[in-house]
């Protein structure tokens, strides 16, 4: 055998793969084949059953205390009241006055003014408080200080700037739920990993192409969170600002059915204000999940 031969034959050895190692045995499946994922419809439906369940619980609590207290509606009251209430939502002049879902139009309209005004506001503000230190050190102490003032005691201050009710209740939405987005913004512009900075440096990004390259997109997630927190309270407050400004929404009828002892009124008009809330939610959830791809509950 030559030296070229025996040189041949050592590559051919030392180029050849090894032989492919077999994949330890799941413990739950076949040898060798691959672990098994958990089933995403199975997810789904355990996640339906326990959400069925703890409706069922609220219910019979529900129903418990209406036993025990003539003066409370039972599920079965609230439901009649509810189909009556829908079977005219869009009726101008029923029974109960303007139909609850042309009340419940008002209402949304409010709500979208004030929190789009809010976010127009708020994720600029958030934007420079995170990521400029002094604008932090100056924005803080003004939220800290405005953020626990309830929603009604901006009301009449609203009301005097504005002269008008609607105007004001927009008012008292914009300034409630502007400090979600701020606080939420900020926190995410302020946490922008330090590797993201140093590549920001080496490229020599200017401060407006290292905002928009490397700040916005790593904050969208907190500002996605910052905007469903604040879409909560706006939609919280609008119901108490429009029992005291009157203006034709689903607040005011919660409050006139309360004062027309329709109790059944009330809670069917609750039902409606929660789903709509979950529904108001859930837009924003899947706003989330398209962006980062991740599972929030």
């Amino acid at each position: 055998m030559t030296t070229t031969d025996t040189d041949a034959a050592i590559a051919a050895r030392t180029l050849t793969p090894p032989p492919p190692m077999l994949a330890p045995p799941d413990p739950g499946g076949v040898p060798g084949a691959p672990p098994r994922q958990p089933s995403r419809l199975r997810d789904r439906l355990t996640a339906c059953a326990f959400g069925l369940l703890g409706v069922a619980v609220f219910v019979a609590l529900w129903e418990l205390v209406s036993a025990r207290n003539s003066d409370v509606p039972g599920p079965l009251d609230a439901w009649e009241q509810l189909r009556m209430l829908l079977g005219d939502g869009f009726v101008s002049d029923s029974p109960n006055g303007k139909g609850i879902l042309l009340r419940l139009g008002t209402s949304l309209g409010l709500t979208l003014k004030g929190f789009g005004f809010a976010a127009a506001v708020g994720i600029p503000l958030g934007l420079l408080a995170g990521a400029n230190r002094r604008a932090w050190q100056a924005v803080t102490p003004l939220v800290q200080i405005l953020k626990p003032v309830s929603p009604l005691a901006w009301f009449p201050i609203g009301l005097v700037a504005f002269k008008d009710a609607p105007k004001a209740s927009v008012f008292v939405i914009f300034v409630t739920a502007l400090w979600p987005i701020v606080l939420n913004t900020a926190v995410g512009a302020a946490s922008v990993p330090v590797d993201q900075r140093n590549v920001a440096r080496v490229f020599r990004f200017g401060r407006t192409a290292y905002v928009k390259q490397v700040v916005v997109p790593h904050t969208v997630p907190s500002i996605i969170t910052g905007l469903r927190l604040s879409m909560g309270i706006a939609w919280m407050v609008v119901v108490a600002v429009e029992m005291l400004s009157g203006n034709a929404g689903i607040g005011n009828f919660v409050w006139e059915s309360y004062n027309g002892g329709n109790l059944a009124a009330v809670m069917a008009a609750i039902v409606v204000i929660g789903v709509v809330g979950v529904v108001l939610d859930c837009l924003f959830v899947y706003a989330g999940r398209r962006y980062t791809g991740e599972t929030q509950r």
